[in-house]
């Protein structure tokens, strides 16, 4: 009886020990919806309403309130980087067109060579070196548009270019010393968005109408100075928007919708539709799809913009629009969760601050032995890969219902 009464003292005590050692899962499944920041145009959302027979401006008018699409100048030329801080590289002509021939200019020196052969640069000191065709402060190719495209590989893709000439400088990367900054300068107006890239060419003609008044407005508005980072006004990538050059313009079929689409967008020879505020081009910014409801640029980036608000995004939910991020879930191992907060491990998660359409903006994370570690929701999405900031949405959250479409302005029309 004694050791009975022993042993479970014994039990009483050890229990509360063992409680201790909290087991930490081994992994999260982080659900939400949307993909992107979520601010200005919702491509999905264009989408949808093209499908609903709304035209491109209404379209605008309704994701951009307070701004107008109006004609403005766009005949400038446009320098954009297609690959960024490269030691090297080889640049080619494609192999399926007769008459291929580039023209290599060194500096201000004049052409060096003209020839079909890849040519192999690479920089040199201060310098960059044609392979054996000499080394000059900086290099210009150009070719014959209309029968020869040219091939430039990069870090993340491959851009095969048609209209334009290339332009290769050195310049000095932070802790890298000299690198190769490769640009493409070619005419806004038609040539650079023949190449843009941010919507399927098989979409309705409203909604690629509307990417392409938008795509042209980005670039208006970003082409007051060259960056010396880059040697461009514009990245090729989609940390501004993306530009695949003859890949777009030239897909089988397709490539001649888009084409259409953004010609409908002219107005003359001189000038086309953009987006503006107070007669300029606004700070346009457009993403994927959203969680129901576009998120306003203050949420986002801290700044406010009278046109970039929140407006609701139903069409974002709707799986047959939307089928891979109407609904996503994700799951995230412990070890990653962890190392993204700077914890041990990680035993729970929870979003602590949200903006007024469910989106997320700082995420709180608690240890097993209580320790707390917060992020922004920038940080949150870039450390794990999550696709939008609408993720954990709370069971009270509410769909909202889409305001009245304004019409189209009387100054402004896209041609059928």
């Amino acid at each position: 009886m004694k050791r009975l009464f022993t042993l479970a003292i014994l039990v009483l005590f050890a229990t509360p020990l063992a409680a201790q050692a909290t087991a930490v899962p081994a992994t999260f499944t982080v659900k939400g919806a949307g993909f992107g920041h979520g601010v200005g145009l919702s491509q999905i959302g264009a989408k949808g309403q093209a499908l609903e027979g709304k035209s491109a401006i209404q379209i605008l008018n309704y994701y951009f309130p307070t701004s107008q699409v109006i004609p403005v100048v766009d005949t400038q030329t446009i320098r954009v980087n297609i690959a960024h801080q490269v030691a090297a590289i080889k640049i080619s002509l494609t192999k399926n067109k007769s008459n291929n021939q580039w023209t290599l200019s060194a500096g201000e020196t004049g052409t060096v060579a003209t020839d079909s052969k890849p040519i192999y640069f690479s920089i040199l000191g201060k310098q960059i070196a044609a392979g054996n065709l000499g080394i000059a402060d900086y290099w210009t190719l150009r070719w014959n548009e209309s029968t020869t495209t040219v091939v430039v590989p990069s870090e993340s893709s491959t851009s095969t270019l048609a209209h334009g000439y290339l332009q290769l400088k050195p310049i000095l990367a932070p802790g890298l010393g000299y690198r190769i900054e490769v640009t493409n300068t070619l005419n806004l107006r038609d040539h650079y968005l023949w190449g843009i890239s941010e919507v399927s060419s098989s979409w309705p003609a409203a909604a690629m109408q509307a990417q392409a008044i938008a795509s042209r407005t980005y670039a208006l508005s970003r082409m007051r100075n060259i960056r010396k980072e880059c040697d461009c006004n514009l990245y090729n990538h989609k940390y501004d928007q993306v530009y695949a050059g003859y890949s777009k313009e030239g897909e089988p079929r397709f490539g001649q919708l888009w084409k259409a689409a953004v010609s409908a967008t002219n107005v003359d020879t001189t000038t086309a539709l953009a987006i503006t505020y107070q007669g300029k081009p606004i700070n346009v910014f457009f993403s994927s799809s959203t969680g129901g409801a576009t998120a306003t640029s203050k949420d986002v980036w801290g700044t406010d913009y009278p046109y970039l608000v929140s407006v609701p995004d139903p069409w974002s939910l709707d799986g047959k629009l939307n089928p891979k991020y109407n609904a996503w879930s994700i799951t995230v191992s412990q070890e990653k969760i962890a190392n993204a907060f700077g914890l041990p491990d990680v035993l729970r998660y929870a979003v602590t601050s949200r903006t007024k359409t469910s989106a997320a903006l700082t995420v709180t994370a608690t240890s097993s032995a209580g320790v707390k570690a917060r992020l922004t929701v920038s940080e949150f999405k870039t450390r794990l890969k999550i696709p939008s900031s609408w993720f954990a949405l709370p069971a009270t959250a509410v769909v909202p219902t889409p305001s009245p479409i304004p019409a189209p302005t009387e100054s402004a029309t896209v041609k059928p």
